[in-house]
């Protein structure tokens, strides 16, 4: 499977203050995370990040040239993606939207079919599989024995009824 280059990491959702800072709700494992990427693309355009500081599960940030409230507000609710080379993930890590498209196969080889989607909940990930129907596959050890998602295979334990 084709890596896209940069990741969507999260949104813009407000401004704070009135010099230009922008709160973004994140995506990935969360505010402490994200603040070390150096540049935020939004748009597709990249934005320096001045500084950075987590606030009630969000991202405030200074972006080099947002100076102010309504530069700041040009911005909302718009993706901010995070280039892929400057991650670095703890080994076996991966980023969820690798393995969205996936084959999912059971442990016996079986195909299942493609993991379309992935539910957050309260308790875990679900990801929803559709093949020649669907299944909603908790995202725990007990049911998703491995992820491979440079091969794209994700290898599943079903039981009755799943």
């Amino acid at each position: 499977m084709a890596k896209e280059p940069y990741i969507e990491a999260g949104r813009v959702v407000n401004t704070h203050g009135v010099r230009g800072e922008v709160k973004i709700e994140v995506w990935l494992d969360g505010p402490a995370f994200m603040r070390r990427f150096r540049t935020l693309y939004i748009d597709g355009r990249p934005y320096r990040v001045l500084s950075a500081r987590e606030q009630k599960g969000f991202l405030l940030a200074a972006l080099e040239g947002v100076e102010d409230v309504n530069a700041a507000m040009t911005l909302k609710g718009r993706p901010v993606r995070v280039d892929r080379a400057e991650a670095r993930l703890p080994a076996g890590s991966f980023f969820l939207q690798d393995i969205i498209g996936a084959r999912v196969e059971t442990e016996a080889g079986e195909p299942v079919g493609i993991l379309e989607e992935i539910l957050e909940t309260p308790a875990n990930r679900v990801y929803v599989v559709r093949g020649e129907r669907e299944h909603l596959i908790p995202a725990v050890p007990a049911f998703v024995l491995s992820t491979d998602p440079e091969a794209g295979l994700v290898t599943v334990r079903l039981i009755e009824g799943m």
